[in-house]
């Protein structure tokens, strides 16, 4: 996040549209090139989210109920990246998945799912299951919360009678425990004692945590380098929250959860609720990061900022699934709502998330060149093993539902769905969607995704001469293209395209 107020190349270039009264999507622009000496293997793509949510590369997973849960939000943390928790889920169910994420690679887990005894060993691993657990150990405690025990994979395999048998019969009582360790101390100690899993009790004797050695062992065999993490090694999470009363539950049990920022997420940023749901969460939980949004006018970034704000989402209409603009007659082309947002706040501290619009990752060296921190992506996340749903077949072809949070389907499931767009209705006729749902081929791991991405990013920032983001926004300019020019950019003149990895055709 730069805080540099200076003049920026690209400057003259927006005012110059502006005077003509023209705003800009990703399709009117290209990049200049510069003269360079950066490889795109030597460019640094870490940035920030919020104001003190550091990523290791720009790109946000959308808060959708087709694209990010906790398994979404994991693989774009272990990639650098940062998932946002939908809030089509309960608040139970939302803090749950925050909590999926903040486990799943914790130095320290100071609220470990626990059971007793008495405990029957099939109830345990139903549980397990219907949780979706990623994880088979648990520690035992007795009524006053003191460790009498510990339960493993090994010994779930090994038990033959899991209806007729309690966790008291199949659990381990020689237990290696230890007051409070710092994670250098929890993996001699683990080493020495060949031990994986390290409970921590306080000096009273009662159970306050555990250790896990592959988490240790990641952290201290650096095996976690390029991770989105916290200051406890546990990695990154952020959740969606709305404007209403019961929205104040939810930011409570999230808090709760460890989350590492909070998203107002609406449809219109720019509003009197939006800006009384910051004030309440910067003066109730002030350790924990806000962003809001939508928005798309640099007044309306200036009043978020005005009003405490960590970071701003740019974007209104600009989505794929998205038809905000035709049912309502609103909207800022995307490129030049990043660009003037980002020149209002420049020097503010304040990061700025570029959401929607972008169909290849060369969007992505425009989005950021214009002003913007991070860039938020919904389609090009939605359809892979990790984000929510069940693949479906269709004439051959492995597909997954992408529907956007304004859609039918999404307004009728959830009634976040509905309070983001300011519509009460309950059935189909007293509905207005503002967004499609649709189908998208599978694409596997989310991983390989990311990593044509960023290679498209690091390979935009070699042409522009940029070694980091700031160094990007600082140097970039900008064509504006014709028609022509844009059928020029890509592919033409060919009978048949054979598929790539980051190219899907114009069709």
């Amino acid at each position: 996040m730069s805080s540099k107020r200076a003049k920026r190349k690209c400057d003259d270039f927006f005012k110059k549209q502006s005077k003509q009264g023209l705003a800009l999507g990703f399709g009117d622009i290209r990049l200049r090139t510069n003269f360079s000496e950066i490889l795109p293997d030597e460019t640094h793509l870490g940035s920030y989210f919020s104001r003190n949510v550091a990523i290791n590369i720009p790109i946000i997973s959308s808060p959708m109920d087709t694209v990010t849960e906790s398994k979404m939000a994991i693989a774009m943390a272990k990639f650098g990246g940062l998932g946002i928790i939908h809030k089509g889920l309960s608040p139970e169910e939302q803090a749950a998945q925050v909590a999926k994420v903040k486990h799943h690679l914790s130095a320290f887990i100071a609220e470990p799912i626990c059971v007793k005894g008495s405990d029957r060993v099939g109830d345990i691993l139903r549980m397990r299951d219907q949780k979706d657990y990623g994880f088979s150990s648990f520690p035992v405690v007795d009524g006053d919360r003191r460790l009498v025990g510990i339960v493993t994979s090994n010994d779930f395999e090994f038990c033959h009678d899991v209806e007729g048998k309690t966790i008291f019969d199949i659990m381990s009582t020689d237990i290696v425990s230890s007051e409070f360790l710092d994670v250098k101390g929890a993996y001699q100690t683990m080493q020495e004692r060949h031990k994986k899993i390290l409970p921590i009790t306080d000096k009273d004797g009662l159970f306050s945590g555990i250790y896990t050695w592959k988490d240790v062992k990641r952290i201290m065999t650096n095996d976690a380098q390029g991770y989105s993490l916290d200051d406890n090694g546990s990695l990154l999470v952020g959740a969606a929250i709305g404007v209403t009363e019961d929205d104040r539950l939810r930011a409570k049990l999230l808090s709760m959860k460890s989350v590492d920022v909070f998203v107002v997420d609406t449809a219109h940023g720019d509003s009197k609720a939006v800006v009384e749901m910051v004030k309440y969460l910067k003066l109730n939980y002030p350790s924990i990061d806000v962003v809001a949004g939508n928005i798309s006018e640099a007044e309306a970034a200036k009043r978020l900022v005005d009003v405490g704000v960590d970071g701003v989402r740019v974007g209104q209409g600009p989505g794929s699934i998205c038809t905000t603009r035709i049912m309502s007659g609103i909207g800022h082309p995307q490129v030049s709502a990043i660009y003037e947002c980002a020149k209002a706040i420049r020097g503010s501290g304040v990061s700025v998330c570029a959401d929607g619009g972008i169909e290849y990752s060369g969007d992505i060296t425009i989005a950021l060149a214009a002003g913007a921190d991070s860039v938020m992506l919904g389609k090009l996340l939605a359809g892979t093993t990790e984000s929510p749903g069940s693949i479906l077949y269709r004439n051959g072809k492995s597909m997954k539902v992408y529907r956007g949070m304004g859609s039918l389907g999404a307004m009728l499931d959830n009634k976040a769905s509905r309070e983001r767009y300011g519509q009460s209705g309950k059935s189909s006729d007293k509905l207005v969607p503002e967004g499609v749902e649709a189908e998208i081929a599978f694409k596997g791991d989310v991983a390989n995704i990311l990593f044509q991405l960023t290679g498209g990013l690091r390979s935009g920032m070699g042409y522009v001469g940029a070694a980091n983001l700031d160094a990007l926004q600082e140097k970039a300019d900008f064509y504006r293209i014709s028609s022509s020019g844009l059928t020029e950019s890509h592919p033409h003149g060919l009978d048949y395209i054979k598929d790539a990895p980051n190219y899907r055709g114009t069709n």
